[in-house]
């Protein structure tokens, strides 16, 4: 009896320590089941005439660079595809109710949709699976940093708006074989900026898009292009760039206030160009590089640095006319007249007399003064005087040419007076021309800026 009940307890403990076979899951019984005669090279319909049509939609992120040197355009978007894949459609009821699952996208067939403006990989993380339901629609959803060309405006930079586009096509079929489709209405993703980061550089203005087609070799290729209009924000660059530069044109206007017979105006307009040259070196990153035209806001440097040079040079044409008076000839004529007069060892004192008197005319009729002195007459009646006292001609010779002295020294003041008054009419001329010229420039660049800033 013990036996017996020794048996029945090996052989139920047995049965207990056998495990059941597992059931293969409804999941991978449905992935099986679709994938065990797909071929992933056949376009999947089961009409062959019939085309395939894929759904396209586009959400801009971000955007990223734009090089203008290269022409070329960073941009983040995330990229929507849904088209019905015919041998890829279950029943719910047969496997637990499931109506979608994930499959790998190298085990299906996927359309060849690329964009056209496409010139360089970025770095988009790779996205292996796509999302199948139980009628066959097919979503393949994926973020897509797209490197582009792009025809880039630049020459209204920092107030430039520019227009890229982006072009969805099938690179081998036609309409017959693969046709495009907008998944959402134009209007709608025109209009759709949730998902831009608006806090960046660039301000997303619109998203227009539209579907096209293009005839080639007898066959019509499915596009959608999409367009993304976007406005630089130029804070940036006007606080860094532009109000600088303007203080120092301001700063170099206000320098002609200073006294052109100083010497203090060229050494402050010197060190203005020196520090705008020092400023421009600096700056040369945040200006855009470019090879089809030359952005504006370049030429408003250059032109800048021309005006501060032209400033430079008016102030050293002042200060040349100013000391290019008439000073040095009539020093070089009075010294002349009294070398001539006290140098000669022969001269009687009634030559030495005649000819300081005839400078005395000399200079009465250049500059004007009228001197009380002793008529011609009486000074020749002196030579009469058989003997004259050495010390009283002495003295009177003393006397004669301090008198020389004192009205040269006053008609050189007078001289030097009037032609600071001439150099400051010349000045001041040449600083209304100078503002004249710099108004007109402003003026030109504004309604530059402006016109293309509303295009």
């Amino acid at each position: 009896m013990t036996l017996l009940w020794l048996l029945l307890f090996t052989s139920a403990s047995s049965v207990v320590m056998v495990p059941d076979k597992p059931k293969r899951s409804a999941l991978n019984q449905l992935t099986r089941t679709l994938l065990r005669n797909y071929d992933r090279g056949v376009r999947p319909v089961q009409n062959w005439t019939s085309p395939t049509l894929i759904y396209i939609d586009l959400l801009l992120q971000s955007l990223l660079d734009v090089d203008g040197h290269t022409q070329k355009v960073t941009t983040s978007i995330w990229y929507r595809q849904i088209w019905t894949d015919e041998f890829l459609v279950w029943d719910p009821e047969e496997f637990d109710g499931i109506t979608e699952i994930s499959l790998s996208s190298d085990a299906i067939w996927v359309p060849d949709i690329i964009i056209s403006e496409f010139v360089d990989a970025g770095k988009s993380p790779a996205i292996p699976y796509v999302y199948v339901n139980s009628s066959g629609t097919v979503k393949n959803y994926m973020p897509i940093q797209v490197v582009s060309s792009c025809a880039l405006e630049l020459y209204a930079f920092p107030f430039d708006k520019q227009n890229c586009s982006l072009t969805f096509r099938s690179w081998l079929h036609s309409v017959s074989e693969v046709d495009l489709a907008l998944l959402r209405s134009a209007e709608t993703v025109a209009k759709d900026k949730r998902s831009f980061m608006n806090d960046g550089e660039w301000d997303l203005l619109s998203l227009p898009s539209r579907y096209w087609q293009l005839h080639l070799d007898g066959r019509d290729y499915a596009h959608i292009q999409f367009n993304v209009l976007v406005r630089r924000r130029p804070l940036l660059y006007v606080v860094g760039l532009l109000i600088p530069s303007i203080f120092l044109m301001v700063v170099d206007v206000i320098s002609f206030y200073l006294p052109p017979d100083s010497g203090t105006r060229i050494t402050f307009k010197t060190s203005i160009l020196l520090g705008y040259t020092v400023f421009r070196v600096n700056l040369m990153d945040e200006l855009p590089a470019t090879t089809l035209k030359t952005p504006l806001i370049s030429v408003f440097f250059a032109v800048c640095m021309a005006l501060l040079v032209l400033s430079l040079a008016k102030s050293i044409l002042v200060v040349k006319l100013l000391h290019h008076s008439e000073k040095e000839v009539k020093e070089m004529s009075v010294s002349a007249c009294l070398l001539d007069k006290y140098g000669s060892s022969s001269q009687t004192f009634l030559e030495s007399t005649f000819t300081s008197l005839k400078t005395l005319d000399d200079e009465d009729q250049s500059g004007g003064f009228e001197f009380d002195l002793v008529p011609e007459e009486d000074l020749f009646s002196l030579s009469e005087a058989p003997e004259t006292p050495p010390r009283l001609e002495r003295v009177l010779q003393e006397v004669t040419s301090l008198r020389l002295h004192l009205l040269q020294g006053h008609t050189d003041d007078s001289a030097q007076a009037d032609w600071l008054a001439l150099c400051s009419k010349v000045d001041l001329i040449l600083f209304r021309v100078y503002l004249l010229v710099l108004t007109l420039y402003t003026v030109t660049l504004l309604l530059l800026w402006a016109s293309w800033s509303s295009v």
